[in-house]
């Protein structure tokens, strides 16, 4: 059985010019030709012209291909070893690419709940406040979590008016939350565990679904990371530790 140039082109995806230029030097000389002088294919030119766009996919320069492929040929190579050599550069090929593709993802959602705003609306929003302050720290720690994903998701949709929603809360629930310590009210009291459920449920509500031992595990990593802990006793000195005592608290309460 044998083939023409334009059938052989048409099962490789190929130009028949690509396959002439392969016989000029010497990298795929058809097996033979026809009565009028017309290139001919045998079903092991198939296989040479195989591996050839194998390696040629992969990135190898055709007189490497040519190599790799003369190696066979001499018997410097057995057929298990050329497999083995294949599967070996198409198990590295695969893993570059998976880092690559996670480089990308890594890009995608590198910025802190995927917040798309102009510089001018980032400001009017967040004032001073870096929006994307936490965004490694999120990233290291829940990068490849579900809830991780979901918060992405919902923030990417949040237009200027959302975000501003937010902060009005945010501000609200400080506020309140501000006045009770004032008062000198205990962590472990009522109004306290309120407002550590309400602080729960706004999560739930802007995030993702946040129940009681997440809620606890933040609760911990407010007073444990500085960078949190900065931004919950800014509303005021000593806050970060009562919230977590009131979070635990409001835990316990709901029997989570």
């Amino acid at each position: 059985m044998s083939y023409s140039v334009g059938q052989v082109a048409g099962f490789a995806g190929i130009t028949v010019r690509t396959l002439h230029h392969y016989d000029e030097i010497g990298l795929l000389a058809p097996g033979g030709r026809s009565h009028a002088g017309h290139r001919r294919y045998s079903e092991a030119d198939l296989d040479r012209l195989q591996r050839i766009l194998f390696y040629r996919e992969l990135g190898f320069p055709l007189d490497e291909v040519a190599a790799l492929l003369d190696d066979q040929a001499d018997g410097k190579a057995d057929e298990r070893t050329h497999l083995r050599r294949q599967h070996g550069l198409l198990t590295a090929r695969i893993e570059k690419l998976q880092r690559m593709a996670a480089a990308v993802e890594h890009a995608m959602e590198a910025r802190t709940m995927g917040i798309d705003l102009t510089p001018e609306e980032r400001f009017e929003v967040f004032g001073d406040k870096d929006p994307e302050a936490y965004a490694e720290e999120a990233e290291r720690r829940w990068g490849g979590t579900d809830t991780y994903a979901e918060s992405q998701r919902r923030a990417a949709r949040y237009t200027k008016d959302d975000w501003k929603r937010m902060q009005a809360e945010v501000a609200s629930w400080g506020e309140r939350y501000g006045a009770l310590m004032e008062a000198g009210e205990l962590p472990e009291g009522e109004r306290a565990m309120n407002l550590a459920e309400e602080h729960r449920q706004h999560i739930t509500r802007w995030f993702y679904d946040c129940t009681y031992e997440i809620h606890q595990g933040l609760g911990g990593m407010y007073v444990a990371d500085e960078r949190f802990k900065e931004f919950y006793d800014s509303m005021r000195p000593g806050l970060a530790e009562h919230l977590r005592t009131a979070i635990a608290a409001n835990a316990a309460r709901a029997g989570g």
